[in-house]
Order: C-alpha cells, then structure tokens, then sequence
C-alpha cells in the first residue's frame, strides 16, 4: 500500500476518538467473521444511531467495509489499511542508525 502523510493524518484523525477506537478494536477481535451492527452497538452500549455515525466516518476513511447479509450489515475490520498505516509510521526505523543500534530499537520493524 503506498500512503503518504496527507492519507495518514487523516486515518489518524478518524481514529481520533476513543468510541471509534473501541469499535476497530471490537471488529478487529471478531477477525473475520466481522459484527452485525446491533451486536456491536449492544457490546459497546452504544445507540444505534450514534453507532451509525462513528462507523460511517471509520467507513469514509476505509478503515471498516460491511456486507449486506439478508436483513443485517455485517461491519468488519480494514486490517490490510491499519497495516499500511504501521508500515506508513515505520518505514524509516532505523534508516540513519549504525550498528547494532537498531536491533535492540526496533526489534518488530
């Protein structure tokens, strides 16, 4: 994935809130088999409405997809993005570094 630091800011600024954090941690423990919206707003004592508009904004950034299955919406995690984003924050580690230094640093780059 070829990000840049305009993409990158604005997937952090979607992220920028602790009820939308919780939602791509709650997709994302479900692997997957994703949630059905009313699942995910019964676990995270949510509204639905309020549900709706957190997920439409993780949606718009392409951090969360959903199917249509019968009558439901099933809302998954976007682990492909939230990688390119972590390779995005990385991938200079350790570019000026010498030696050994950089192995004790960035022992999961």
């Amino acid at each position: 994935m070829n990000m840049n630091t305009e993409h990158a800011s604005k997937l952090f600024e979607s992220l920028a809130s602790p009820t939308r954090l919780a939602i791509f941690q709650a997709l994302t423990a479900e692997g997957g088999r994703g949630m059905v919206a009313g699942d995910l707003a019964k676990q995270l004592n949510l509204a639905p409405n309020n549900l709706s508009f957190h997920l439409k904004t993780l949606a718009n950034a392409n951090l969360v997809y959903s199917e249509q299955q019968g009558k439901f919406v099933r809302y998954f995690a976007n682990l492909a993005m939230m990688n390119g984003l972590i390779e995005f924050l990385l991938h200079r580690c350790c570019e000026n570094a010498s030696g050994g230094d950089c192995e004790k640093f960035c022992q999961s780059c």
